[in-house]
């Protein structure tokens, strides 16, 4: 594998010296949790016409899928939790959704009161949305921890035709892999997509123009534009915490540095001013610090910059590569690219205690990963025989997902924010 550190510089060397179907990934658990929670999840009664979507199926597959339940289709002595509800035809491709979710004979001696108990009324083509909305209610309601069904991963979706011609395709899909939709599709590559904290935009990597440059794209409309193209590399783009800034990298002055582009002025204030590499910055969630990774050590580890007193401090020792991190939402672990012995790992550090825990054992190029909005989950590309595809792993590594493309290969994914 071309570690991550300089597959951008040599994609950018390589750009400066020198097919039409959709690719829905399908959401499977590989492993899931021992000790999950057992819950029946009733089908929903159908009141007048059927509705376009299974909402108790989606319901089912989320749960399941989160390698945090064990799922039943029926009530019984076992399950401790219950979910239960109705989808009722109003006409005119409207429907009201009703559910309950009750603790169990198991858990009640007999059931009790409902826990949550919601009833929504929406258009047929919202309900999806708002069955991923439901599985959210209940994760929080039985994990204690907010659910991320109606989050949104953005990736790339290569495409090679048998004639030799490569195709890039950012897309956008929904946290389970349906609904895909493209956002740009190019000859050229794409690379490093990364969504603004509310959600509404994607900064990229396009080489459209045979050279680096960094867009933002609005997710819903479509609009973008270019917001640098220095010669050289622009690349790594990555939003502030408050979405007022970017963080990004530029050779325009030699070697590859971070600099941080205001958003109201695309005014830029140079961070690291030397000629190692440094790339791939990553903001604290309390927007003080960045991440990057740097070879000023001999080799990739990462540091970290105060963005007060510019004091940078190195973070990773273990290991001959450490790349591509950033902060779990709650600010006191890092996630990153680690490879030891030979093998390349998705791992994660408690920066209190220094303790690093490695969550993939395959070696096989995991890449690229993305943590979950609430902290739960991380996304990453992998090599699934010979072809790149995402997974999930837990952060206790508990919970392993795979999400292959049907048409291509997926890689440089991006997990949305919460968007609601």
């Amino acid at each position: 594998m071309i570690q991550q550190l300089f597959r951008m510089l040599t994609l950018i060397t390589m750009m400066l010296l020198s097919f039409s179907t959709m690719a829905m990934l399908n959401l499977e658990l590989t492993r899931g949790m021992a000790g999950a929670v057992p819950i029946a999840v009733i089908p929903f009664v159908v009141q007048g016409a059927t509705p376009p979507q299974d909402v108790s199926a989606i319901i089912s597959n989320d749960l399941q899928n989160s390698g945090r339940f064990k799922v039943y289709a029926q009530n019984s002595t076992n399950v401790d939790e219950v979910v239960q509800g109705s989808i009722q035809s109003l006409g005119g491709d409207r429907y009201q959704v009703s559910f309950q979710l009750l603790e169990s004979f198991k858990k009640k001696g007999g059931g009790g009161p409902a826990v949550l108990d919601k009833k929504y009324t929406v258009p047929g083509d919202q309900l999806r949305a708002l069955a991923h909305h439901i599985s959210d209610l209940i994760y929080q309601q039985v994990i204690g921890v907010r659910g991320v069904f109606s989050t949104k991963l953005a990736y790339v979706v290569v495409q090679r035709s048998v004639q030799g011609q490569t195709r890039y395709i950012l897309e956008v899909c929904d946290q389970d892999g349906y609904n895909p939709r493209a956002l740009l599709t190019s000859y050229d590559p794409i690379m490093s997509p990364a969504w603004s904290p509310n959600g509404k935009q994607i900064a990229y990597v396009s080489f459209e123009k045979r050279r680096a440059a960094i867009y933002l794209e609005d997710v819903a409309t479509g609009t973008r534009r270019l917001i640098s193209e220095f010669p050289g590399i622009n690349g790594a783009p990555a939003w502030s915490p408050d979405g007022r800034k970017l963080a990004l990298v530029l050779s325009k002055s030699g070697s590859p540095n971070i600099y941080i582009m205001d958003m109201a002025t695309y005014e830029l204030t140079q961070l690291t001013h030397d000629w190692y590499i440094n790339t791939e910055p990553a903001w604290s969630p309390n927007g003080k610090s960045l991440l990057f990774t740097s070879n000023r050590g001999g080799g990739p580890q990462i540091y970290q910059m105060n963005l007060s007193s510019g004091g940078i401090s190195r973070i990773t020792y273990d290991g001959s590569y450490n790349a591509r991190a950033s902060f779990t939402p709650d600010g006191d672990h890092i996630v990153f690219n680690h490879k030891e012995g030979g093998a390349y790992q998705i791992g994660v550090l408690d920066l209190d205690t220094g303790t690093f825990r490695a969550l993939t054992t395959t070696g096989l190029d995991n890449d690229s990963p993305s943590i979950a909005p609430n902290g739960s989950m991380v996304l990453y590309d992998a090599i699934d025989g010979n072809r790149s595809v995402l997974a999930m792993v837990s952060t206790d590594g508990r919970v392993q997902l795979r999400l292959p493309a049907r048409n291509g290969e997926a890689q440089d994914p991006a997990w949305s924010p919460f968007l609601s």
